[in-house]
């Protein structure tokens, strides 16, 4: 006959058998979903035109030169701090994504190739199944793209507001300079509004631009960037918005 001490011994065991098999099944269903994804996602041949069709429909500017450093250093490491070493997903977001499915929740750990590809190939959507193409022509862009390219098409391809598609147009429009000029202030700014564009619109809501702000700069400082000093002496630095 078990005793009360058994029970407790055993009890953990039980747990853990179950926690094993919950987790056996998430990345079941994650394996079978990406693969039905990958069979049923087109080629990304086609990932700059379809930048650029964006940028001539909504009356957007390529941008002209390298990729600017600030904005690269500010957007990588907000947005995907992993990205020169994955494959298109991230596998901390990875093991999320199942869970996320099941619940309906928004986990988060899209990469900028995921956050790409949903732009330029789904419309923007954010669905479940959307989402789960996205991972398939995320890993796709990663094999038929460089790291560059990626980058430049998503900055080509991110709107923040006002009605400015594409990063350079973005520093045109709020600052009037190139975004190879603008300084941490406003290259922190900027970054900070393709999550949210009208929440964080520094015109209307200074406020919340200024959050967010520090929260890209504490993501700088967090990565090694910037040293903790600086970033404080960035944050108190005018914008000089246009307009």
């Amino acid at each position: 006959m078990p005793t009360a001490t058994s029970e407790r011994l055993r009890r953990p065991t039980f747990l853990l058998r179950i926690g094993r098999r919950l987790l056996l099944a998430l990345v079941v269903v994650a394996v079978l979903a990406f693969g039905t994804a990958w069979a049923l996602t087109p080629g990304v041949d086609d990932a700059r035109g379809r930048v650029d069709a964006r940028l001539t429909a909504f009356g957007g500017i390529p941008l002209a030169g390298d990729v600017p450093p600030r904005i690269a250093a500010a957007l990588l490491a907000t947005e995907d701090s992993h990205f020169a070493d994955h494959i298109g997903i991230d596998w901390r977001g990875a093991l999320r994504a199942p869970l996320g499915l099941l619940t309906g929740d928004d986990l988060g750990g899209s990469t900028l190739h995921q956050q790409l590809a949903r732009v330029v190939y789904e419309d923007g959507a954010t669905d479940p199944l959307a989402k789960t193409r996205a991972v398939a022509l995320a890993v796709k862009l990663d094999r038929g793209w460089t790291d560059e390219q990626i980058l430049r098409m998503y900055l080509d391809a991110a709107y923040f507001g006002h009605g400015f598609y594409g990063v350079e147009a973005a520093a045109r429009g709020y600052f009037g300079l190139s975004p190879a000029d603008l300084d941490w202030a406003q290259a922190s700014v900027l970054v900070g509004l393709v999550q949210a564009p009208s929440a964080y619109d520094p015109l209307v809501h200074p406020e919340r631009a200024a959050a967010r702000q520090a929260h890209v700069l504490n993501r700088l400082v967090e990565v090694g960037h910037l040293d903790r000093a600086t970033a404080d002496a960035v944050a108190v630095e005018p914008w000089r918005l246009q307009g």
